[in-house]
């Protein structure tokens, strides 16, 4: 099998640098990026050019955007497309699910190797204080605090399900799943959803209950992978297929331990495993410098804010200006704008992807996940402070400067022009202003649909439980938004004549 890859590796040379990039996605946990990155990685030694979304999303936005075609390759778990992806289809062996993948224009390769599965844990000293071995023993104690993965909160096999199986008294909440695992750990909750190669499990000494009932199914762990690519890199696909059989638990922890204990990076790990499997020398793709990588993430964090703000001011001034005009109008604009603030900002992003329709239906795609979707959740989020501002500052301009303006024979276009919008041009610059510094602070949230920019950091901080990470995105998205209100500051200074600026912001 090792000597297959290997030959497979050096032959079929047919996806050279200038064709399109292999787009490998991986999850938001640190497994998944493992292998994502093994995959990126076997593609570049398979002579394709390819890139690693890291950290793209939740089993929906994955598969979903591979759908769509905004990623080719991913991994995935076989219990997790069973009982979540197409829970709705009779699925009673490895055909039915490859069949139903094919009609999607998937393709998945051969197990890795390694079961993933779900598991319940606890304390050590809970699980012998309470006599909890396993997860039955939780029926008889309704106090226990449970909290679990966002995810496993909603999906077919997650919480729901557990607690109608076991008849659990309990109530539950939803946590990032680092999060949970370091609040189990300091004792904020008492149980939490494991995977069962998770090196924190070691690493905490966390009990894992017996799945006594047998709920959770396997989670063999595979690759997803579009169709067209078996015709378009076929060395890169029969290299994937190769990696069957070459990964078990133990294996897998040990990878695991390796990036969440050690602080190794995932690129490293994946190039160690693939110099095993293949039996030859795997340099692991250089890493960006500290400064490269501020570079980048500013650059698309500016990119985003900067495009959305644009586009809010484009189309919030003249509605402003028509609602100031018109009463019963502007009462409609300013209640539109205002729903749309009230969306939550995690779920305004999720609500802009659209759902994956087959390819036959020739729809086009709108947004999908990435950089397109979060300007249009920061341009939907720019709207209210600058469409308020315009109506306000307009609305309150006295009505005997109004008069005047008439009197001396103004055209309505010309009073518009040099008299009401001079005057309320620092309202408006205000809304401006707010709603820029808005965009900064909510630009770190795109990183969940890998969007990139500060908040990318952050997420991997949060996943590695590492302070130094989180700070290198928190804190220059902070100076950024104290940099953009200062800019505002000076732009007010040259626009806005000296006597206006004097006159409080109503």
């Amino acid at each position: 099998m090792t000597l297959g890859i290997l030959l497979t590796c050096a032959a079929f040379a047919i996806a050279g640098p200038e064709g399109s990039p292999i787009v490998v996605g991986s999850k938001k946990f640190t497994e998944s990026v493992i292998l994502g990155e093994i995959a990126a990685q076997l593609a570049r030694l398979s002579d394709a050019t390819a890139v690693h979304q890291r950290e793209f999303g939740g089993t929906r936005i994955l598969f979903g955007a591979l759908q769509r075609g905004e990623i080719d390759i991913y991994p995935e778990y076989t219990g997790t497309i069973t009982q979540e992806i197409l829970a709705d289809e009779p699925l009673e062996s490895r055909a039915d699910l490859s069949e139903a993948l094919s009609r999607r224009g998937i393709r998945m390769t051969s197990a890795l190797g390694f079961n993933n599965t779900y598991a319940i844990g606890v304390r050590p000293a809970t699980a012998d204080t309470l006599g909890l071995s396993t997860i039955s023993d939780l029926r008889g104690h309704p106090r226990l605090r449970l909290g679990f993965t966002n995810e496993f909160m909603e999906r077919g096999d997650g919480w729901p399900a557990l607690r109608q199986r076991y008849r659990l008294p309990q109530t539950a909440r939803g946590l990032d799943h680092d999060l949970a695992l370091r609040a189990l750990a300091e004792g904020s909750i008492d149980a939490t959803d494991l995977y069962s190669t998770d090196a924190d499990i070691a690493y905490y000494g966390f009990r894992v209950l017996e799945d006594d009932l047998g709920h959770f199914p396997r989670y063999d762990a595979v690759f997803l992978y579009r169709a067209e690519l078996a015709e378009r890199v076929p060395n890169v696909v029969e290299a994937l297929r190769g990696l069957a059989g070459t990964t078990d638990e133990g294996r897998m922890i040990e990878m695991n331990r390796r990036v969440k204990i050690e602080g190794e990076s995932e690129a490293a790990v994946a190039a160690t495993f693939l110099g095993e499997v293949l039996g030859r020398d795997v340099v692991a793709p250089i890493e960006e410098t500290f400064v490269q990588r501020q570079l980048r993430l500013l650059g698309e964090h500016l990119y985003m804010v900067v495009i959305s703000l644009a586009l809010a001011i484009v189309v919030s001034v003249p509605a402003g200006i028509a609602g100031a005009k018109r009463p019963r109008l502007g009462q409609v604009i300013l209640a539109a704008v205002g729903i749309i603030q009230t969306i939550p900002a995690l779920a305004l992003l999720v609500l802009l992807i659209p759902v994956p329709w087959p390819r036959e239906a020739g729809r086009p795609d709108i947004l999908g996940v990435g950089t397109e979707t979060a300007i249009a959740a920061l341009f939907l989020y720019s709207l209210l402070p600058i469409v308020r501002n315009t109506h306000a500052g307009l609305a309150g301009i006295d009505p005997a400067i109004q008069e005047t303006a008439e009197a001396i024979g103004l055209s309505s276009r010309a009073k518009l022009l040099r008299v009401e919008l001079p005057l309320a041009s620092r309202t408006i610059l205000a809304g401006i202003k707010t709603a820029a510094v808005i965009n900064v602070g909510f630009a770190t949230l795109a990183a969940f649909i890998s969007a990139g920019g500060y908040g990318q950091p952050i997420l991997t901080g949060l996943r590695l439980d590492r302070l130094d990470l989180i700070l290198e995105g928190a804190v220059p998205a902070a100076l950024l938004a104290l940099l953009t209100q200062a800019f505002f500051e000076l732009v007010e200074r040259g626009v806005v004549p000296k006597g206006l600026r004097l006159r409080p912001v109503g």
